[in-house]
């Protein structure tokens, strides 16, 4: 039995790049994380060690910071479709390249209650990405997503009427705290424009949703902040979610001899509930 190469794929990650725009006085950061990744016929690299078809990964990073310089910047799905194209164009071997973009959020310090102009502060940990993927035949997928967006309710949730067995300890409830730290991505239509708004309006749908539903699970909540992004969003084809269940259990003051009316919650990391869905448009 002989050893055969599968597929394979090569780029360069986690390239840092913070550009500042200057608006006059008025400044506006980029904090992007770039990866890049090419396939294709890079066979000979691995079999024979001919590098022949490899465009350095080197020459990647530096690419990224080179047409950051030369673009003004405007949306990540913008820049990461000017450098699929690129990479397409400087790789012969190359059938498709992938770029994906993640930013980290700056908002702007308040000097006497007003935005400064170039003093920034960094935001949470929520992250915004952008991934487009070009064919060499022309074929282009652009994505989008967010993660680590975290948020709580301490009402309207609850649990109950779930199958029990000898080892089913958790109590049904009908008043619980729901938390989670949201990771989502979805696909836009093909001629799509317009990235920014369109975030927007996919984040707004997933956190109206989530405050407003009235959550008989975790499962429940997710599909419904999908559907809303399928029916306001009509650029969007599809979404996938990721809602890890962030427990927040009912300290036990009895013993104390003191009552705890669902205020007092003791938040546990690991192990957690992980739910997982796609919803997409018929």
């Amino acid at each position: 039995m002989a050893a055969v190469l599968g597929q394979n794929s090569y780029g360069k990650s986690d390239i840092r790049l913070m550009k500042v725009v200057r608006d006059g006085a008025v400044h506006r950061l980029h904090d992007l994380v770039v990866d890049v990744t090419l396939e294709g016929d890079f066979g000979a690299a691995h079999l024979d060690g001919d590098n022949a078809k490899v465009l350095p990964t080197d020459t990647m990073k530096n690419t990224v910071y080179a047409k950051a310089s030369e673009l003004r910047l405007g949306t990540n799905e913008e820049f990461a479709r000017e450098l699929a194209a690129h990479f397409l164009q400087t790789s012969g071997a190359a059938h498709a390249a992938r770029v994906s973009i993640a930013e980290h959020a700056w908002s702007r310090l308040e000097a006497n209650g007003v935005p400064h102009d170039h003093a920034f502060q960094r935001g949470g940990a929520e992250v915004r990405r952008a991934e487009v993927r070009r064919t060499r035949a022309g074929d282009e997928t652009v994505e989008a997503g967010i993660e680590r967006l975290t948020v709580l309710k301490s009402a309207r949730s609850g649990f109950s009427g779930y199958p029990r067995d000898q080892y089913t300890t958790l109590p049904e409830t009908d008043d619980r705290i729901m938390a989670t730290s949201i990771s989502t991505r979805w696909r836009y239509a093909t001629d799509t424009k317009g990235f920014d708004d369109q975030f927007t309006g996919v984040r707004r749908a997933l956190l109206e949703t989530f405050a407003d539903h009235d959550s008989r699970s975790v499962q429940h909540t997710l599909y419904a902040m999908g559907a809303a992004v399928i029916e306001r969003c009509p650029r969007v084809d599809e979404i996938s979610i990721t809602m890890p269940n962030s427990h927040h259990l009912l300290v036990d003051l009895a013993p104390l001899g003191l009552d705890n009316p669902n205020e007092i919650f003791v938040p546990t990391p690991a192990p957690y509930g992980l739910i997982e869905a796609k919803i997409f448009r018929t």
